[in-house]
């Protein structure tokens, strides 16, 4: 397949699922073995990490006048007498360390399992179980539900979320989103809150983990689990047009999202991840490499 076309592909496959709770690394690593990219080549493992931070980048400007309004009130914390301790900006912040602390105490793991087709085959049908058993709850009522905003979250809610967002760092296919949406649910949250709060923490979460990744991977780090990378001018080159086309895609699918939310339910994601996992599986179980 021609480079350039590869890379709009891949900026829209990351693009389109990078917000969605489908995991944008498993669709990825899939396309990748499907077009006959190489998962051991260096140059597109760096290549999909930073597409990521393309999508990740659309957040601060769709969000950009509730981020403004965030920092104006820190950290007297708002109108309705929170303190810092319990400002949205704090609670992303503690999220995040939550997240970032057992993520860098199992990088090698992380790194093992980065590659593995199989893994997140099985992380994607798990994942899509588990998210239509917490939206089935939630939608019948069996959970209870006192956060139906952002700024009403607390603490013990934020620990939670970074916690199982982990989960997706260990297990590609998780999905960050699916990870902390259905954790918000079951810890009280409205689905609109629960999916408010995800793309906040990812932005902190998915700017260090690119950034960590991008350096150790251009600077030829032993340590780096995805190898040295010598980058040409052809290769700066798809590297813009895939983090371009990922930033205009995620744009659109954060806006529509929010509004599929407000209206429906995950189940529709939860049916795709189990359909996706499954065929992922029945194929490696046909002896695909």
């Amino acid at each position: 397949m021609n480079d350039v076309l590869l890379s709009v592909l891949l900026g829209f496959i990351e693009g389109l699922t990078e917000f969605l709770p489908v995991s944008s690394t498993a669709h990825l690593r899939i396309f990748e073995a499907l077009a006959g990219v190489s998962l051991s080549d260096g140059y597109w493992k760096m290549f999909s990490i930073v597409i990521q931070l393309g999508a990740i980048l659309c957040l601060p400007i769709y969000f950009r006048e509730r981020i403004v309004r965030f920092v104006a009130s820190f950290p007297r914390g708002g109108r309705d007498g929170r303190g810092w301790a319990t400002h949205p900006l704090t609670l992303t912040a503690l999220a995040f360390v939550c997240t970032a602390v057992p993520s860098l105490l199992l990088i090698k793991l992380i790194g093992k399992h980065l590659e593995s087709l199989a893994v997140m085959g099985l992380s994607l049908v798990v994942g899509g179980i588990v998210m239509w058993v917490v939206d089935a709850l939630y939608e019948h009522g069996s959970l209870r539900t006192h956060t139906d905003r952002m700024e009403a979250m607390g603490p013990g809610q934020a620990v939670w979320i970074g916690l199982c967002q982990t989960l997706s760092a260990v297990f590609p296919g998780t999905s960050r989103s699916m990870a902390t949406i259905s954790a918000g649910q079951l810890a009280g949250m409205t689905r609109t809150s629960a999916l408010e709060f995800s793309f906040f923490l990812s932005m902190p979460t998915m700017v260090a983990a690119t950034g960590y990744d991008l350096f150790k991977t251009l600077w030829h780090a032993q340590a780096n689990p995805l190898g040295a990378v010598r980058m040409t001018p052809h290769g700066w080159v798809l590297l813009g047009i895939g983090f371009s086309v990922s930033f205009i895609v995620a744009y659109g699918v954060v806006a529509w999202f929010m509004n599929w939310v407000r209206r429906r339910g995950f189940v529709p994601f939860a049916v795709y991840r189990i359909a996706i996992g499954a065929a992922v599986l029945w194929w490696l179980a046909r002896g695909a490499h």
